[in-house]
């Protein structure tokens, strides 16, 4: 495997994206929650796997994967692992922000490790579309 260079981007281009996604995702969510009055809240809920995976994966890029070994399925597994870890982290905090801003209490927490596998899933789209456009990514090694 070749040295990885750390991953940078501009903030004003990792704001527009994530926070148009957290938008569009809060939208959704907003229309499942009882309408659009709610999409304020359904947006800042939805900027926790946005913005908040966005710097999961920095971590993992800038910071852990130059201290694992080189070998892929150890880069592979690392990542996934990442992903899930970081996924139950982030719908706990999406959680905790719902409850706060809306004084609703969702339903039980008994299904954690959904929120794990989903974000490796949304993870797994996201590094397929980098893929597709012929850039660093997951499915290449280059990402």
């Amino acid at each position: 495997m070749t040295e990885q260079q750390p991953f940078r981007e501009p903030l004003r281009a990792t704001l527009t994206r994530t926070v148009g996604i957290a938008l569009v995702a809060g939208a959704v969510l907003a229309r499942w929650w009882g309408g659009l009055a709610r999409w304020p809240v359904a947006t800042a809920v939805m900027l926790w796997p946005s913005l908040g995976g966005h710097w999961l994966e920095l971590w993992f890029l800038n910071w852990l994967r130059p201290r694992l070994p080189d070998r892929r399925g150890v880069q592979l597994a690392a990542r996934v692992a990442v992903w899930f870890i970081g996924g139950i982290g982030l719908a706990l905090a999406m959680r905790l922000t719902a409850t706060a801003l809306t004084g609703l209490r969702r339903a039980s927490w008994a299904t954690w490790w959904i929120a794990g596998a989903a974000f490796v899933g949304i993870e797994l789209v996201a590094q397929l579309v980098l893929q597709l456009r012929g850039r660093p990514s997951f499915f290449n090694g280059r990402g």
